[in-house]
């Protein structure tokens, strides 16, 4: 029996000098202060999110789409593809709370790309310039459905060709910038515009213009393309459609079709453009035909078609107005940053 007490009274203090030690130590743990973090990792559209917190019981997350969650580490897709802010917010049982944010680009579309991040800090557009440098892709072709080369011997344009072999090394002054909203810029800093001379030529007649430059006569036989006054308007926006079957009125020899009353016309099916309705606003070359399509847009660079017309012949009205497109210029544009 004796045996017995002393190996209970023996447990009893085992498990109290346990209770007591477990006790300092817990009065020693330091209590952290409520704090949060975000991981994040995107697969395509979809993101997974992970609060990394401290003391925090509830968890709201805003997705930036309209969408949100309760959830400690929620897994959301995005329907659209583009620029986002998620945002954590975490909250203690005494009611304190602490948010976070982070900036997404998911799976961005061309028109984000066109655009840029409307979600960065000090956000003023993207602002887009002609690279001088050119590459394989800058042509001068027709414009017909294949937009073939207008002269064999040019393969393509070479670096700095519009100042080396036009003398108009203006044409890559001017500054494009578009916004998230539509809304839409340019910046010309001699105060004049590049672009084809028969344009140039009937702005000046109107007295919309003033011709301060050709260029063009040593490579095409006379001159060809034209700097001109031009003061941008304000307000100006742009139209950006993903895909759509564009028809511009062209040359007969070019032509698949013919609209009413029988202009003659060449249509691009499913092509992405940029369009000025109702405005004198363009991007890169200033032409009768301010609707230009866009043939490959990444972060950095895009590659656009304009449509020139070079020969007065191809005025066809003048009131309306309605000039026949015979060429095309695809000219690379760079992020100006």
């Amino acid at each position: 029996m004796k045996r017995k007490l002393k190996f209970l009274i023996l447990i009893f203090s085992i498990l109290t000098m346990c209770v007591l030690s477990s006790c300092k130590e817990d009065e020693s743990r330091p209590t952290f202060p409520l704090s949060a973090e975000i991981f994040h990792s995107v697969a395509g559209k979809q993101v997974a999110f992970t609060a990394l917190t401290h003391s925090a019981e509830n968890w709201t997350w805003d997705f930036g789409d309209g969408n949100t969650s309760t959830e400690k580490n929620p897994v959301h897709v995005y329907e659209e593809g583009g620029y986002y802010v998620a945002s954590l917010t975490a909250s203690d049982g005494a009611g304190n709370s602490v948010a976070k944010e982070v900036n997404l680009a998911i799976e961005l579309t061309p028109y984000a790309l066109l655009t840029g991040d409307h979600t960065a800090d000090g956000y003023n557009g993207k602002t887009w310039k002609l690279a001088a440098s050119h590459s394989v892709n800058d042509k001068l072709v027709n414009s017909d459905a294949s937009l073939s080369l207008m002269d064999e011997d040019i393969e393509y344009l070479p670096t700095g060709a519009f100042d080396l072999y036009l003398g108009l090394a203006e044409a890559y002054n001017d500054e494009f910038t578009f916004y998230y909203d539509g809304s839409y810029r340019q910046n010309t800093t001699d105060g004049s515009s590049f672009g084809g001379i028969v344009y140039a030529i009937v702005l000046q007649q109107l007295g919309l213009t003033t011709i301060t430059k050709t260029g063009g006569e040593a490579v095409f036989g006379a001159d060809a393309f034209a700097l001109s006054t031009y003061t941008p308007k304000d307000n100006a926006t742009f139209v950006f459609t993903e895909s759509e079957d564009f028809s511009i009125p062209t040359i007969p020899p070019f032509a698949t079709g013919v609209q009413p009353p029988g202009i003659p016309i060449v249509t691009y099916p499913g092509v992405m453009t940029i369009d000025f309705p109702g405005s004198t606003a363009f991007v890169g070359v200033r032409d009768f035909h301010r609707k230009v399509i866009v043939q490959e847009i990444t972060d950095n660079s895009m590659r656009l078609i304009m449509f020139l017309t070079m020969s007065p012949d191809a005025i066809v009205s003048q009131d309306p107005l309605i000039a026949l497109s015979t060429t095309a210029m695809i000219l690379t544009f760079s992020v100006v940053n």
